[in-house]
């Protein structure tokens, strides 16, 4: 019959050798790592036949009174009822009591079984059943704690490997994928880009092995790290708090189970854990908020993140400035920006690249399409499935792609940004709605560019984070999004007029379809429009508004390039015209880019750094860090330079022979596409006060605007409106300075 291993020890050995000798180096004893994590630079003394009498008054018992070392500082009056044994070194007690928040204790060391323990100054330790090799800073409360302990081979949430341990025991985060096909080592201080890269490029194992020895050399493998509870950290009524590393500031409450975490906390953010909460396996950043039945294994929150409400994190990386509640997600990475706070809305396999909301009820993953796990879902930013949206993978979702309601029976490719896609279950079709944001909803595309901004608390900004709806990525997206509308309004004129073959190419279809549209055709209007690469099932897939969708896209793509050059021009001492073009490349080409965690990156860039890192040219993650860094300060020139050269493709015109007439016309239409933008905000957000069913449950305007406040009070419309007029005047000048030869004062 099966018993439990309980091993017998002397009693004298509590405590001590906590590295096994056959790992100590020559010179090196079992407190090595201890002395060099304790860098509060406390001078500690032997006991006085005083101090210990004292002790021994007050019901404390030690192996050996020799190992209880003190400041001169000490009193000891203020330790009762504790049971101490191996090393314990105890710093400056008075007699104060702390207040935090409703608790009130007193200062000292009470009713506590205390092992191989460093203590700072005046601390309040009272009821830890079991506290065991662990440092703990100046002015920490801890207060009926069952156990916190640390053992030799504590690895603080990093997946690494310590002496005289099997590999098989490392842990990994299976991001993105069930099979564990994109794992990653996780380690504090992973960024999303990290996670990105490391999850990606999965046919280039040169790079992955480099990733790998970044983190096993910057987490050392050896025994005996102890844990660490900073400074002011308030640590009550939690049971179970084992391998863990607590920075400072931090606040533990009512926590059922931690274990192998690092939870960062102290002047970059202050992070808080409350009741009932069970994390096991995890990196949590600075000034995260983890609440009411949280239960996390395996997994990285980055900064300023929030779990709450009984959500479950498992295998997953969430990104920044994040919200998690009430739901479950598996296996995923999850770029900054993420919202996913209503009930029993499931995510599973997903690279989610940010600035997303997941709707109640919304499943995706585990509805299971294949005979294997699930595949995967990949989507750009923005991404916004509706109340009980259910997806297959594998789906790829092009950025700002909302998902009406609905069970979507097949995989799908969403490849035109800014889309609504619905189930029209009536008459057994897909339909996509491309530009849907800018015609009915552009409050709320408007609204989350600023709201995500304002709601970035990070204080180590390495990334840099692009929250603009129209950004490189974007529109990139949109280029392709012109190519391919044209492509099917000229199949569907084809078809149409039956003039269609097996013979005609691509390049036809285009063709067609551009003249089509560019001459504002109406019987566009009057085309089914069939696209047969959305969705991998034999229904139709109807795209309609197409041709309004069509020069909407090409308005916002001139729109993007245009705000680039007027902000060049405004930022620049430029005399004429001729002396900014002079400056301007010959040679400029609209690039590929990559939403690496939310930062935008060149393609090109990126390769480069794989390729530095493979030839030991970038040596470590802080090298990395460093680069994404660099690539953060030189986002506004390469933005510029894109931005110019899809204005010179959309305007099918050299940048660099820009002259008077066609700088007035840029501006003319820049203040036409801002003022419609504006005015759309406006009349989107209006809606929700002019509709008679929203009004209904008022008996009156004024019971209305008491509850959800008044339309024109409304501060981000406001503000939109002032950028309005700011920018009408900002124009006038800069057509006074160039177009007029007027120089601005």
């Amino acid at each position: 019959m099966p018993q439990n291993n309980i091993s017998k020890t002397p009693i004298n050995e509590l405590g001590y050798n906590f590295i096994p000798k056959e790992y100590l180096r020559q010179g090196q004893d079992e407190y090595v790592f201890r002395n060099i994590q304790n860098r509060s630079g406390i001078e500690y003394r032997h006991l006085t036949a005083f101090e210990i009498e004292a002790l021994v008054r007050n019901n404390n018992t030690s192996d050996n009174w020799n190992n209880i070392f003190v400041s001169e500082s000490f009193n000891p009056s203020l330790v009762k009822n504790c049971k101490f044994y191996g090393l314990v070194r105890i710093s400056k007690l008075e007699p104060y009591f702390l207040s935090f928040s409703d608790l009130k204790v007193p200062v000292g060391l009470y009713n506590s079984t205390i092992i191989s323990t460093d203590f700072g100054d005046n601390v309040c330790i009272d009821n830890v059943n079991y506290l065991s090799h662990c440092i703990i800073g100046n002015e920490v409360i801890i207060n009926n704690v069952n156990e916190l302990v640390t053992t030799n081979h504590a690895k603080f949430g990093n997946g690494i490997v310590k002496q005289g341990e099997d590999e098989s025991i490392r842990i990994w985060l299976e991001l993105c994928n069930e099979n564990g096909g994109r794992s990653v080592i996780p380690f504090n201080d992973m960024l999303p880009g990290d996670a990105y890269l490391w999850s990606k490029y999965r046919n280039d194992t040169e790079l992955l092995n480099k990733f790998k020895e970044f983190t096993e050399e910057q987490y050392k493998n050896y025994l005996g790290y102890y844990g660490k509870i900073g400074a002011r950290t308030v640590i009550k009524n939690c049971n179970i708090i084992k391998d863990v590393w607590v920075g400072d500031d931090a606040y533990i409450k009512g926590a059922n189970k931690l274990k192998n975490l690092t939870i960062n906390s102290g002047e970059k953010g202050l992070t808080q854990i409350g009741e009932g909460v069970e994390l096991v396996n995890g990196i949590i950043g600075f000034g995260c908020r983890i609440f009411y039945g949280v239960k996390a294994v395996r997994f990285i929150m980055a900064s300023n993140s929030q779990l709450k409400y009984g959500a479950r994190l498992i295998n997953s990386y969430l990104g920044n400035n994040a919200t998690i509640s009430c739901c479950e997600v598996l296996n995923s990475l999850i770029f900054p920006a993420h919202e996913q706070h209503h009930n029993n809305s499931f995510l599973c396999a997903a690279l989610i690249m940010g600035q997303s909301n997941i709707a109640a009820g919304a499943t995706i993953g585990s509805n299971h399409n294949s005979r294997g796990a699930d595949g995967e879902i990949v989507a750009g930013r923005g991404f916004w499935p509706g109340l009980c949206v259910s997806l297959k993978h594998n789906s790829q979702f092009a950025s700002y792609t909302m998902i009406s309601k609905g069970d979507y029976p097949a995989e799908l490719n969403i490849h035109i940004p800014f889309s609504l896609i619905t189930n029209d279950v009536s008459k057994d079709q897909l339909v996509v709605m491309p530009g849907y944001w800018f015609m009915y909803n552009m409050y709320a595309i408007a609204r989350n560019t600023w709201k995500y901004q304002d709601r970035d608390k990070r204080v180590d900004k390495i990334q840099h984070i692009e929250y603009d709806f129209l950004a490189p990525d974007t529109v990139n997206e949109l280029f392709k999004s012109l190519t391919y509308i044209e492509k099917v309004v000229g199949k569907a004129y084809l078809i149409k007029e039956e003039l269609v073959t097996e013979m005609t190419s691509d390049a036809e279809l285009i063709s067609t379809g551009k003249n089509l549209l560019e001459s504002h055709n109406p019987i566009v209007n009057e085309l089914e429009i069939i696209a047969d690469d959305f969705e991998n099932t034999k229904r139709k897939t109807v795209i309609i508004k197409t041709a309004k969708a069509y020069h909407l896209f090409k308005e916002l793509i001139a729109y993007y390039g245009s705000i680039h050059l007027i902000k060049f021009l405004q930022n620049h001492s430029f005399k004429t015209l001729e002396d900014a073009a002079y400056v301007i490349s010959a040679k400029m080409k609209r690039k590929e880019w990559i939403n690496a965690g939310g930062q935008l990156l060149l393609k090109d860039d990126v390769e480069v750094l794989k390729n530095n890192i493979k030839a030991g040219k970038i040596v470590g993650w802080d090298d990395v860090h460093h680069w994404y860094a660099e690539q953060s300060t030189q986002y506004a020139e390469k933005k510029l330079k894109h931005a110019l050269a899809c204005l010179s493709e959309i305007k099918g015109v050299n940048i660099k022979s820009i002259d008077n007439t066609f700088l007035l016309e840029l501006i003319e239409s820049a203040i036409a596409t801002k003022v419609w933008i504006t005015k759309s905000i406006y009349e989107s957000r209006a809606k929700d006060y002019k509709s008679p069913y929203r009004a209904m449950v008022y008996d009156n305007v004024k019971e209305m605007e008491s509850v959800v406040g008044k339309l024109e009070d409304n501060t981000f419309i406001k503000n939109q409106m002032a950028e309005l007029e700011s920018f009408k005047q900002e124009m006038k000048v800069l057509k006074n300075r160039y177009v007029s030869g007027v120089l601005s004062v």
